[in-house]
């Protein structure tokens, strides 16, 4: 059986100006995702059917399923009719300890925090993350500016997510694409720890608005700065300020906001304690 195709091709009739018109139009598939482990499904997650193997390990690590990549022995990706199942496995010790905290998540597309128990769960604190570097203002706005022009199944269908790693000297090492902007990040993550590319050396860029899930997945990536096109939310601030994380968001070409920890951008007219506007 095939993989499903990310991208499809669908007929459509556009309504412009008074005319009507037929033609057709790229948009991104939605599939099924069962992530199982040692042969028991811990989560189903709709999503993008690319770069599975990055979204299994990156799950895996900001699940707490395991602490790295090579904790999961083996991982096969089998399509399925009605969608794309993900067979990890792990040693032993590992599987039985995910035996006691199985959530069995059903997760829509813009789910992130699904199969939760309780509250204590869902607001966790996030772990310090690593002290990382001083960037400038100017590093922040050309990583922004390299983000859109590597979004090949956002330029194809206007309909996705992305999460990227930018460096300075490298510029964006890894960039993920998916219709869920939580799965785009974990399979971010999935690929940084694949290539044991650290975190912390230099800032997660999202196309998303910033929501307390998404600090916690990159708390766990150990980001030191996380920069958003969109706004984060007061819960995300407050958690981004926790972790003792960078939170810029609001980018845009003329300037950006930071919300939390600015020591780490080399500004001089930085107020520590509040945000303010780079432009």
């Amino acid at each position: 059986m095939r993989m499903p195709e990310a991208v499809r091709r669908v007929d459509r009739q556009a309504w412009r100006e008074g005319v009507t018109s037929r033609g057709a139009r790229l948009i991104p598939e939605e599939t099924a995702i069962a992530l199982t482990y040692n042969g028991g499904t811990y989560a189903v997650m709709m999503g993008t059917p690319l770069d599975l193997h990055d979204f299994a390990v990156g799950f895996s690590l900001s699940e707490g399923i395991v602490r790295s990549p090579g904790e999961i022995g083996s991982c096969e990706i089998v399509p399925l009719d009605e969608g794309v199942e993900v067979r990890m496995w792990l040693a032993p010790d590992r599987a039985a300890r995910l035996g006691e905290r199985r959530r069995h998540i059903a997760g829509p597309t813009g789910c992130g925090l699904c199969g939760i128990e309780s509250i204590t769960e869902a607001m966790r604190r996030p772990a310090p993350v690593p002290n990382g570097q001083a960037l400038a203002p100017d590093d922040i706005l050309a990583a922004m500016a390299s983000l859109a022009p590597r979004q090949a199944l956002n330029i194809e269908t206007r309909a996705v997510h992305a999460a990227a790693f930018w460096t300075p000297g490298r510029g964006i090492v890894a960039l993920r694409e998916d219709v869920g902007r939580h799965n785009a990040l974990d399979k971010l993550a999935g690929s940084l720890a694949l290539q044991q590319v650290r975190a912390s050396e230099g800032m997660v860029l999202l196309t998303s608005r910033v929501s307390v899930e998404m600090v916690q997945k990159a708390a766990v990536m150990g980001a030191a700065m996380v920069v958003a096109v969109s706004a984060p939310t007061a819960l995300a601030v407050r958690m981004a300020d926790a972790a003792g994380m960078t939170l810029a968001a609001v980018a845009r070409a003329d300037g950006f906001e930071v919300f939390t920890h600015p020591q780490r951008i080399a500004a001089p007219a930085c107020a520590p304690e509040t945000a303010y506007v780079v432009a």
